[in-house]
């Protein structure tokens, strides 16, 4: 007869914020597809939500899509209880929703621009890292936060002030939340990718001249993919990284490396 007292672990349960394309989007497939049931956010796009959500359930795994601006406290309070009414204690958040440089500089910035951004960037994954914190907090049980970030929180590119300064934000929080957190087994990490082929590079996918210029600026002599950020997220995720914490992984086929060649 089994020991009464032995209970099995709780169910992981993901949250992927911007689950509805790019980065996300391959995070929350590779997420549910191993296993764990996915909540995705999306702001607008609920067709590609849905998308989404059928080929995970023709993978075999679980979700549902819930339109959040992250950059509202009371939508991510929604979009955190409608989970748990679901699948229960959120333990895995992935914040990948965010927007890109809007490529003018400051003297032209109006503040409602920077404003939009951070909350997009920054406020959001501040938001949703506070919402999973509080509810495992009072759970007692230890959880893991990847936060998707930029080679541009270190590389700042002239018209990218709004996203260079949330993404370098970013980085700071991901490094705090990690000393704060550590007593309670919670794990914070960030990942810094370099060009991935994603809607926010769809120009270049678009027109094949500037993919061959932008990938002739990368050591490694071509442009990632979604699918390879997600394969380091899942990582991130599993027990398998269970001692890291704090750390800000690149994935950019070196391109961040070269800073100040050739001058």
């Amino acid at each position: 007869m089994a020991d009464a007292s032995f209970s099995k672990p709780p169910q992981s349960v993901a949250i992927v914020t911007g689950g509805e394309s790019g980065i996300g989007r391959a995070a929350a497939l590779k997420i549910a597809i191993g296993g764990t049931p996915v909540v995705i956010t999306y702001f607008a796009d609920r067709g590609a939500a849905d998308a989404v959500l059928a080929e995970i359930e023709n993978a075999g795994g679980h979700g549902i899509a819930v339109q959040t601006d992250v950059g509202d406290e009371q939508a991510v309070e929604a979009l955190f209880a409608r989970a748990e009414a679901e699948f229960g204690i959120v333990d895995q958040l992935v914040n990948s929703a965010g927007l890109n440089m809007s490529g003018v500089m400051l003297r032209d910035m109006a503040l409602a621009q920077f404003d939009r951004l951070m909350r997009a960037d920054l406020y959001g994954p501040f938001l949703t890292c506070r919402r999973m914190v509080r509810a495992l907090e009072d759970a007692g049980r230890g959880g893991r936060i990847v936060n998707i970030s930029s080679i541009h929180e270190k590389a700042p590119r002239p018209g990218g002030v709004d996203y260079d300064a949330a993404k370098g934000g970013l980085a700071q929080l991901t490094a705090t939340l990690a000393l704060e957190l550590a007593p309670k087994k919670i794990a914070v990490n960030g990942v810094a990718p370099g060009m991935i082929l994603t809607p926010m590079n769809q120009s270049a996918l678009d027109h094949p001249d500037e993919l061959k210029r932008k990938e002739a600026a990368i050591p490694w002599g071509r442009a990632g993919t979604p699918e390879e950020v997600a394969e380091l997220i899942a990582f991130l995720l599993s027990p398998a990284a269970d001692y890291i914490t704090g750390t800000t992984v690149t994935i950019d086929g070196a391109l961040s490396l070269t800073v100040a060649q050739g001058a």
